[in-house]
């Protein structure tokens, strides 16, 4: 009978049988034999004992596996005698015990090391979750690890680095070898070795090869475990929060998912991957990019030391299908008579600003918004990366770029803006406003640009003209504050803001019209609004949207401009459903 003896400094030996059969070696708690110390891989290496005799096997280890000093490469036998180092620990194969009684232990099957007098476990205590009230509110405690995780992650970093030995996919992508061709010989190249590692019997029991090999070659080529949320309809938001903690966005709610990168450099990749096709760049003198898939999703990125969790990827996701008013009318985002009435906005060229905070769609009801332009008109886009979706056939697409690596060269909104006053456009469609492309925004609507669009960050529609009387500071024109005003009263029509609820549902909660200046305040007037009476079961917001009874003042013109627009949709409480409330 072969025994495995175990030793390590300081430490008494321990003995053990080692029948026939397969034995993992490492520190994850499923391997036959953990050896728990950090130089040690999760799935370190595989001592087989078969009728042919003893066979030791690399697993493609970060510190390497050792036979009697001598690196082990692949798969080698192993003879009576010899020392394995994995390691501080020294494994010995004996033929038989010595003279002396070894101490009664367990056979080898359900024997721990690091769990005998070979090698003391160190106490491992996990953090208590933080207290209620500290720290980041709803922060989201992190799970226990899943053994089994682990050893499916160890073994797709050897299965990866096994790829890249024999697929240099660098060589290739620089050799201009076609993308589809590249991702032929990836999948066949990991196909096979899967294949090897399956015969060898090195693949867990119930590990799906079809589906390790796709995870691979996401990973190796594509967005990695990002794929399948993509994929995803129901995920509206991807959060990657460092290589082991992804989280997703479904219903409005938050939520962690079990997917997770092998390691930062891969995380790293994947950024890399995302902003190398538009001519984006990150790196330690650029640590941050906003960027976008080619669906239009909008990406940010963040790297250390930036980010002091890791690299950080925040990906919004868009619909594959553009959303139509009739769909947020169905989704609740807003009602039937908003829906008519921002219609014939739109068509009467009345400039509106679409405000709300982050995440709460503004974007997606600018592009509803859009749709209502007619198809005859010049539409200029203006964004920092391209996500509006027009379906006209005149529309012009203008993205702002970031410096190069000697820090020149930046285009920006404000110059895109004053770049498009000289394009005869017949609309203007800003992404968002965040700086002093405000003022150059608000004299293209005062200089007969009108209907154009733009979004901005607010909590309120009167938080609005804050926001822009800010923003027109920032261009560096000292302009008094009744000036700057009086621009704003003579440029913009209509605020429409949109709100996330507690529930994470998205809905309009007010159109306001800006009806002139007094003094030296606007006046503002409330056309629609969202009225919440309370929450539902599971949290669910309950509200109606309602008429306020105001009249727009422009809505005289609508016969001049050979529009209708029933008047019976500003009376008050219009909206709200017989005997209950419209949610």
């Amino acid at each position: 009978m072969l025994h495995l003896e175990i030793q390590t400094p300081g430490q008494p030996v321990s003995r053990f049988e080692l029948p026939t059969g397969s034995y993992t070696i490492g520190r994850n708690d499923a391997c036959k034999i953990r050896l728990r110390h950090p130089e040690i891989s999760e799935r370190h290496a595989l001592l087989a004992v078969r009728p042919d005799g003893v066979w030791l096997e690399d697993l493609n280890a970060s510190n390497g596996t050792f036979l009697d000093e001598h690196r082990v490469q692949g798969r080698q036998p192993m003879l009576v005698g010899q020392t394995v180092r994995i390691g501080p620990y020294l494994l010995h194969l004996l033929l038989a015990p010595d003279t002396s009684p070894p101490a009664p232990t367990p056979k080898m099957p359900t024997t721990d090391p690091a769990t005998s007098d070979a090698l003391p476990p160190p106490p491992v205590t996990a953090p208590p979750p933080p207290p209620m009230g500290s720290g980041h509110a709803g922060a989201l405690p992190t799970p226990p690890p899943d053994p089994q995780q682990a050893v499916r992650r160890e073994i797709k970093n050897q299965i990866h680095r096994e790829v890249i030995q024999r697929l240099d996919i660098k060589r290739m992508t620089a050799a201009r070898v076609d993308a589809e061709e590249l991702q032929q010989r990836a999948r066949e190249t990991i196909r096979t070795v899967i294949e090897e590692v399956r015969q060898r019997q090195r693949l867990p029991p119930g590990m799906d090869p079809v589906r390790l090999a796709d995870e691979i070659c996401n990973e190796a080529l594509r967005l990695g475990p990002l794929e399948e949320f993509l994929a995803d309809e129901s995920v509206n938001e991807i959060m990657v929060n460092g290589p082991k903690h992804i989280f997703v966005e479904r219903g409005g709610k938050l939520m962690l998912t079990g997917q997770d990168f092998m390691d930062e450099a891969s995380v790293q990749a994947i950024i890399e991957r995302i902003v190398a096709p538009i001519g984006r760049r990150i790196d330690e003198s650029q640590p941050y990019v906003d960027a976008r898939l080619p669906d239009g999703s909008r990406v940010n990125a963040i790297i250390p030391p930036l980010s002091l969790s890791g690299p950080c990827i925040t990906i919004r996701k868009f619909s594959k299908r553009a959303f139509t008013d009739m769909d947020f009318v169905r989704f609740q985002t807003w009602s039937e008579a908003m829906t008519k009435f921002l219609r014939v906005c739109v068509m009467m060229r009345k400039n509106m600003v679409v405000s709300g905070g982050t995440g709460s769609g503004k974007t997606s009801l600018l592009n509803v918004l859009s749709q209502y332009i007619p198809a005859h008109e010049r539409i200029l886009t203006i964004e920092d990366a391209a996500e509006l979706r027009l379906n006209q056939p005149h529309v012009i697409r203008l993205e702002a770029r970031p410096p190069n690596i000697e820090g020149r060269g930046a285009i920006t909104i404000r110059d895109l803006v004053r770049n498009a006053l000289r394009m005869r456009p017949d609309r203007i469609i800003v992404g968002e406003c965040r700086g002093g492309e405000a003022l150059d925004m608000l004299q293209a609507m005062n200089t007969g640009h009108d209907g154009s669009l733009t979004t901005v960050h607010a909590n309120s529609p009167r938080d609005v003209i804050a926001r822009l009387e800010t923003m027109v500071l920032m261009s560096g024109m000292e302009l008094p504050s009744r000036a700057i005003r009086e621009q704003i009263a003579a440029a913009i029509d209509l605020v429409v803001h949109e709100s996330r609820l507690s529930d994470g549902s998205r809905k309009v909660t007010a159109i306001s019209e800006i009806v002139g200046i007094e003094g030296t305040q606007l006046v503002m007037q409330d056309i629609f609004e969202f009225a919440q009476t309370g929450l539902g079961e599971g949290g669910k917001v309950q509200g109606y949207f309602r008429a306020t009874g105001a009249v727009p003042t422009f809505f005289e013109e609508l016969k001049a401009r050979g529009l209708e627009l029933d008047p019976t949709i500003f009376q008050p409480d219009r909206e709200r459903p017989a005997g209950k409330d419209r949610k």
